[in-house]
């Protein structure tokens, strides 16, 4: 690809960086923002500056929040004996748009997976086995993707809090396998946490 400016081939090529985001299509977004006035594009400019220098992930669930301790663990209507396991901030927001499911969160902030080098240690797990230690969890549920990284990690998990008195449940098998939870409908989403199965029952399957 031609371009008659070296600041819009820059320009075009930051922004092909993003996934889903193509040299064609960067074009596209970028002539575009081109005609819009300079002051929209300088408020856009510092959102995003703002948001990658400022925003903080919460002490306890590690979602991502503007304070120290994100509105959901914050929130005394949660229960907080309930421990929904996801993999990222995304499938939190997935999980809350059912408004099926009114515990709290823990983002391990991705799965274990040799392949690609990410080993328990590289996740928040260390932090979600000790709370389960300390007493403060009566059930934790595995909303991991359908996948084998996924199922290898709810299994890893659940090796670890094993010897606690805690009940361990993984999401209805709603959602196919194999697929990624952000993808899912909300409604297959709300009755996969809903339906929830204890986690034993799955290993068996």
């Amino acid at each position: 690809m031609e371009f008659s400016s070296k600041l819009l081939e820059r320009a075009v090529n930051e922004m092909s960086q993003l996934p889903g985001i193509g040299k064609r299509t960067a074009l596209r977004l970028v002539l575009h923002m081109l005609k819009q006035p300079k002051t929209q594009i300088q408020a856009l400019s510092e959102a995003l500056q703002s948001m990658r220098n400022d925003i903080k992930f919460c002490k306890s669930c590690n979602n991502i929040s503007d304070v120290d301790v994100c509105e959901i663990c914050a929130n005394p209507h949660r229960n907080e004996k309930i421990i929904c396991v996801v993999e990222d901030i995304r499938d939190v927001m997935a999980i809350e748009n059912t408004s099926s499911f009114k515990g709290l969160y823990h983002v391990l902030g991705g799965k274990i997976s040799p392949m690609d080098g990410v080993g328990p240690h590289d996740l928040n797990i260390e932090s979600l086995v000790h709370k389960v230690k300390e007493g403060q969890v009566e059930e934790l549920i595995f909303a991991l993707s359908s996948t084998m990284e996924g199922d290898t990690t709810n299994f890893y998990i659940y090796k670890q809090i094993q010897a606690y008195n805690v009940q361990t449940s993984t999401i209805a098998r709603g959602i196919s396998v194999g697929d990624e939870l952000e993808y899912a409908d909300e409604v297959t989403l709300g009755r996969s946490i809903v339906n929830r199965i204890p986690f034993e029952t799955s290993l068996k399957s």
